[in-house]
């Protein structure tokens, strides 16, 4: 199933998918949990290195705790009134971690099997960014979940503009909804764009708007009920820090 195809599929809340996943052995439970796999594999990969982990070893844990997810069906386990999803993962991890390194031995890749195709060599490329002296293992996760969060609302907010015929004009935007210190002045953008500098302002509004009800609509999938979601807003931006959304 392509990327996009899966989207579609699994449009519900990530807990349905948790509930989809935990089912007997089916390629649809399989799919199911490797969807929530590429939500969620790098923050892990992300918190195993900072826990003290090389980047082989680091590599290894990963592969291994998913394949423990897929053989084991320890999502079973998870529970929505029990808490957040990515919650229960963390603490998954952290008791694979503590059973792993009582028997270092059994950490080679999931014991030979790569349940998933995982992209390592740019992973690593992410950690060597991180701001490790200033932050915990659980909050180099918690950051790295915020930021997958709001790339994903992206990637949504970019389709949405593209099915209008406004590519060119979210491209030149984008910076701004992020922080981003190499965008170009708006009286630069507007007039690239053959637009006034009030009808840019306008548009910049309405993008904003826009990728808050993106990013809203994106932590509506990470929690069981609606009622959550500003708590969860809160606690992205929290998580973000000083990077500016």
């Amino acid at each position: 199933m392509a990327p996009g195809d899966r989207r579609e599929a699994f449009h519900t809340t990530h807990w349905s998918v948790v509930r989809a996943a935990g089912q007997e052995d089916s390629g649809a439970a399989r799919e199911a949990l490797s969807y929530l796999c590429e939500w969620y594999w790098y923050p892990l990969y992300a918190y195993v290195r900072r826990s003290g982990c090389s980047a082989e070893d680091a590599r290894d844990v990963t592969q291994a705790f998913f394949a423990r997810l897929l053989e084991k069906k320890v999502v079973r386990a998870a529970d929505p009134d029990r808490g957040r999803f990515r919650n229960f993962l963390l603490a998954s991890l952290k008791n694979f971690l503590s059973n792993e390194r009582a028997r270092a031995s059994a950490l080679k890749r999931g014991g030979g099997e790569t349940p998933l195709s995982l992209d390592f060599e740019r992973a690593e490329g992410r950690f060597g960014v991180e701001p490790l002296e200033q932050l915990t293992p659980e909050r180099v996760f918690e950051r790295n979940w915020a930021r997958e969060v709001i790339a994903r609302a992206m990637v949504r907010l970019r389709e949405d503009y593209e099915r209008r015929g406004d590519g060119e004009l979210f491209e030149s935007v984008r910076g701004l909804l992020v922080g981003d210190e190499g965008t170009l002045p708006r009286a630069e953008i507007a007039r690239q764009l053959g637009l006034g500098e009030s009808a840019l302002n306008v548009a910049i509004h309405r993008m904003r708007k826009r990728f808050r009800e993106r990013l809203r609509r994106e932590i509506g999938h990470t929690v069981a009920d609606a009622d959550t979601v500003q708590t969860e807003m809160s606690d992205l931006f929290d998580a973000l820090g000083d990077e500016h959304v």
